[in-house]
């Protein structure tokens, strides 16, 4: 049972997570795989920092490219994160016949599509469980449980941090700026949280999924982007009275073959099972024609849970090894990627206006809507003791993405309208 190597890169907190569970479920990985694992070199910053974990000093080294260039080794292991730098180390492992494992979400939302072809052209894996939603096996899930069906929606909270603060504004009535300094404070949020809070990590995660689920390649840049930082604890009280949380969800819908997604603060029903998703926690909602809807719900991130996704990983490389069928389970899209336009994309809206409070106002209003053909669920004028002008707090039918715009630039000039103070998509489902 000759053992397989595996080159690390990185050492940091998944990195240290990977180590803790090679080294302490040996047996158990024997026993799947039918030969012993062994983490053979590592690559890290500094070889003298103390560490949580035990590792033996001859093992480490500061070098990456001393472990790329190992020809014992099978199998790299990338946990360091970076772009760039990260994907030369990456295509130059495949060009040496090495199997991947990387939790780089960026890397794989940026240039997947290029890795997964240099990894076919090797016949090698690169498998990625662990670069969207943590512990939860959602990319396996998409490649393999649904691969018999096609996926219309894909709906999901890929981002614990801006989960953390929505939950906390939403049950403690606090505000965007004090529940994110509590989330610097705990280490939920980074000193720079620009990336979470903005919506980017949601976009680069549904990118990922976006590619997976609908098979065609979905770059950063189709992904339409809204982030939490103007979202206000008013906001959220009128959700709730409403009967609706607020979440960041990253969307991904194909209708007709045409795809949209987005990343957005939504409105969705409390009924629904992802408004209970609460704290730091993930979930992925996924809709089949034939199955029907799906959730999985997990941790989204973290030393083991990740870890965990990324030793699955491993262990997969390491069976196709036993099998001779390494990368011929890579999904590299085939399908022509077509965007759906703001005429095709449609979805209820929640709006919030602050107006002169005088007679006629209401009437200006709704004409404007009947102007652009959007129809109105609900309209509701609210008093605030805080706001001398009044609030009306509308909520749209479905109407197209194009025709809401068309509305909210005629509001732009409408003398009596004083503010578009939020707009936020609604779900129903």
């Amino acid at each position: 049972m000759k053992p397989v190597k595996v080159g690390l890169l990185g050492l940091g907190t998944v990195g240290t997570g990977v180590v803790r569970i090679v080294e302490g479920n040996q047996q158990d990985l024997n026993s799947q795989v039918g030969s012993p694992i062994v983490i053979e070199k590592i690559a890290v910053r500094s070889a003298d920092k103390a560490r949580n974990v035990e590792i033996d000093a001859a093992k480490l080294t500061i070098d990456p490219w001393e472990v790329i260039r190992d020809p014992e080794i099978d199998v790299i292991v990338e946990v360091m994160g970076g772009i760039d730098q990260t994907k030369e180390y990456i295509l130059e492992a495949l060009e040496r016949g090495k199997h991947v494992v990387t939790a780089n979400k960026d890397l794989m939302a940026l240039h997947g599509s290029e890795i997964l072809a240099k990894a076919q052209e090797k016949q090698c894996d690169v498998f990625y469980e662990a670069s969207v939603a943590g512990g939860i096996p959602i990319i396996r899930t998409l490649i393999e449980g649904f691969s018999s069906d096609r996926i219309v929606k894909i709906m999901g909270i890929v981002n614990g941090t801006t989960n953390y603060i929505m939950t906390k504004m939403s049950q403690e009535a606090a505000s965007y700026e004090d529940v994110l300094k509590e989330a610097q404070d705990l280490g939920y949020a980074e000193s720079d949280p620009t990336s979470d809070v903005e919506g980017l990590d949601a976009a680069r995660k549904m990118a990922i999924l976006g590619t997976l689920g609908f098979r065609t390649n979905v770059e950063l840049d189709d992904v339409a982007v809204q982030g939490i930082s103007s979202v206000t604890k008013e906001d959220i009280n009128y959700a709730r009275n409403l009967g609706y949380e607020m979440k960041l969800l990253g969307i991904a819908t194909s209708s007709n073959e045409h795809i949209t997604i987005s990343v957005q603060p939504t409105m969705i029903k409390q009924s629904h099972p992802l408004a209970s998703v609460n704290g730091v926690f993930n979930a992925v909602y996924v809709h089949g024609e034939a199955v029907g809807e799906t959730m999985f719900y997990g941790a989204g991130a973290g030393e083991m849970p990740t870890a965990t996704s990324v030793v699955a990983d491993l262990v997969a490389v390491v069976k196709n090894l036993k099998l001779g069928v390494n990368g011929l389970k890579a999904i590299v899209p085939y399908k022509t990627k077509k965007l759906q336009s703001p005429d095709q994309v449609f979805y209820k809206n929640f709006i919030l206006l602050h107006v002169d409070d005088k007679a006629g106002v209401l009437a200006q209003i709704t004409q404007v809507f009947a102007e652009y053909d959007v129809s109105l669920a609900s309209v509701v004028q609210q008093p605030n003791e805080h706001n001398p002008d009044a609030e009306i707090v509308i909520i749209t039918h479905r109407a197209s993405k194009a025709n809401l715009d068309r509305v909210l630039q005629h509001f732009e000039e409408l003398d009596v309208i004083q503010r578009i103070k939020s707009v936020y998509r609604v779900e129903d489902i």
